[in-house]
């Protein structure tokens, strides 16, 4: 049995029954039917950036995606239709789309991962979200054994997840096709730390090579850059989602900081009346600040709050524990309650 710790950034999980390396959709496909077919339950995995794998491990079939492929298509109305295999590293695309003249993906830079995991999650950062440029999503449905290419009004896309996270497991990702501005200049640039980075004002437009610098250079400073020489890198990103609150909550959050002196509550819309906030502000202002540890050998990022990290030496449930010790905290102290962005595998928070 292979441990699954070696295929995670976090370098935790423990052994896998059985794993499989799928180089092709044919073998993808013929992958997850004999196991389907078996009664095995079915793990896919690609980079293992988003994955938190009990120290148990998996007890059923691990398929890696190592797919290749970026194809672009023709022009139309000044854009790009660019379809990408799930096993491609997401990086690697961003950067190719930016050499080849495109914009709509830059600010995504420095995410680690394949393809095939961005409409999953409905990868974003820094004013940017895959559900913005996805025109399709080409899938095997395991229900019905079929291979569906499932447009973007349909996908179910909103703040981190999608109809294929809500529907776990149903549906294998074999591409995913993206629509693209053909333009030297980037989106409008939506973040103010990047803004700040870039020395332009929200909505002014760099580059896409620009923006994409400075987004790689504010990742690298949070430790979101995987370095194997930097233990603050092996994470699984932010390991809570900013949570969105309506009018009533926001206010008992603020009313919490103004007690403690710790006005302004930093907030972004988020449409429809609600209001986004940072995870990081509630987690540091609850006493959880950078390098926090409880004990065991897992602890959050020196560099950036929203990550925890496995310096060496943790195991799944050290990790766990101190996000659950976090997120009791941040409950205790504002009555937020924070809910996990990584998938976790045979655990639960």
């Amino acid at each position: 049995m292979t441990s699954l710790a070696r295929y995670t950034t976090l370098g935790l999980g423990g052994p896998a029954r059985r794993l499989v390396t799928a180089a092709t959709d044919a073998d993808l496909i013929a992958a997850v039917r004999a196991a389907d077919g078996a009664g095995e339950p079915v793990l896919i995995l690609g980079g293992g950036s988003n994955l938190v794998v009990a120290d148990e491990g998996f007890p059923g079939t691990v398929i890696r995606v190592g797919t290749r492929g970026l194809r672009y298509g023709r022009d139309a109305d000044g854009c790009t239709e660019v379809t990408v295999a799930a096993g491609e590293e997401w990086d690697d695309v961003v950067a190719a789309t930016v050499v080849e003249g495109l914009a709509g993906l830059e600010c995504l830079s420095g995410i680690p991962g394949r393809a095939g995991a961005t409409p999953i999650q409905n990868v974003g950062a820094y004013g940017q979200e895959v559900a913005e440029t996805i025109t399709t999503v080409r899938v095997l449905d395991r229900r019905g054994g079929k291979i569906m290419d499932i447009p973007n009004e349909r996908c179910g896309f909103a703040y981190r997840t999608s109809s294929f996270k809500r529907g776990p497991g149903r549906f294998v990702v074999l591409a995913v096709t993206f629509r693209l501005v053909r333009q030297a200049l980037s989106r409008p640039v939506r973040y103010p730390d990047l803004a700040a980075e870039l020395r332009v004002a929200p909505g002014e437009q760099v580059t896409a090579a620009q923006a994409r610098e400075a987004v790689l250079k504010v990742r690298a400073r949070k430790g979101m850059v995987i370095d194997p020489a930097d233990p603050d890198t092996r994470s699984a990103g932010s390991f809570f989602m900013n949570p969105v609150l309506g009018a009533e909550e926001f206010a008992a959050v603020e009313a919490v900081a103004k007690e403690r002196g710790l006005l302004p509550v930093p907030r972004f819309e988020a449409g429809g009346g609600l209001v986004k906030v940072p995870a990081a502000w509630l987690i540091e202002r609850s006493g959880f600040g950078r390098g926090y540890s409880n004990g065991g050998a897992a602890r959050v990022s020196s560099k950036h709050t929203l990550a925890l990290v496995n310096p060496g030496g943790a195991t799944t449930a050290q990790l766990l524990a101190l996000a659950t010790e976090i997120r009791d905290g941040v409950r205790a102290a504002f009555g937020v309650g924070l809910e996990p962005e990584p998938v976790l595998v045979g655990v639960a928070l």
